[in-house]
């Protein structure tokens, strides 16, 4: 692998500064969205958003299918056993142990670089959008405007609404970029904020494109070893590398099934 370049987004803070108040409230149903889109237009421009920003932002619709997804979620839910199932845990250990043997160079060299195992990283890849075959079918914009908008968690979200639309103004994305229900982005769907964040160049091409395997695997990598990854440890429940996995998903079964599929990978 070439180069690998950090993305210079520090100057970009995505927390709201304790001066920007906001007029408008969220709410539960589309009635009130465009009235608290002009609102969270001030909120942009008080962190820094351009106009390329703010016009993806007058431009973005109430997403009602990210909302129905949000309001729907399962995996939570599920035993471990069913959840792998459902997963298809087998078929992405099958998988991934032939996509890991076809290109060990480009795997061994993000193990080097960030200390994340090929195992973890394909099988993230796998579980998020099958290896790349499915990528989304939502409006990156539409689907986090609306999150930001909504009652249930607006305010984890608003710090990753600032993210897309400085990602519009960097050029990284258009309001025309596709992603998952929840606004996530790429090959293992980062949420915006988390891709200004940790998103790296894995190729050498001085851009950042979370559609771009080296690019999404980079980062992913990169994501993991700044929430703690230990180089050398292990990542099977109890030991130090699995506190970590809990950063990338919230549900026990996703962690768990990350942990068993990997290791499956690894051999």
């Amino acid at each position: 692998m070439r180069r690998i370049f950090t993305a210079l987004v520090a100057a970009l803070s995505l927390s709201l500064p304790a001066s920007v108040t906001f007029a408008a409230t969220c709410g539960n149903t589309s009635s009130g969205f465009e009235a608290w889109k002009a609102d969270f237009a001030r909120t942009a421009q008080a962190n820094g958003i351009r106009q390329s920003g703010l016009n993806a932002l007058a431009q973005s619709q109430y997403a009602s299918k990210t909302i129905s997804a949000d309001r729907n979620q399962k995996s939570f839910k599920y035993s471990l056993d069913k959840f792998m199932e459902i997963r298809g845990a087998n078929v992405i250990a099958s998988q991934g142990r032939k996509r890991k043997a076809a290109n060990p160079q480009f795997y061994a060299s993000l193990e080097r670089v960030y200390g994340v195992p090929a195992g973890v990283l394909i099988t993230i890849h796998g579980m998020e959008t099958g290896f790349g075959r499915f990528m989304g079918d939502s409006q990156v914009v539409s689907a986090i405007v609306t999150l930001a908008y909504d009652c249930r968690r607006s305010d984890f979200f608003v710090p990753h609404a600032l993210g897309a639309l400085k990602l519009i103004d960097m050029g990284s994305i258009t309001t025309q970029t596709v992603g998952a229900r929840h606004g996530e982005l790429g090959h293992t769907q980062f949420l915006p904020g988390n891709a200004l964040t940790y998103g790296v160049d894995g190729n050498g091409d001085g851009r950042i494109d979370f559609y771009d395997l080296s690019d999404a695997m980079a980062s992913t990598a990169n994501f993991l070893r700044q929430k703690g990854w230990r180089p050398g440890q292990g990542y099977q429940p109890g030991q130090p590398n699995f506190e970590v996995l809990k950063q990338w998903n919230a549900a026990t079964v996703y962690q768990q099934t990350i942990a068993i599929v990997a290791a499956q990978i690894d051999g």
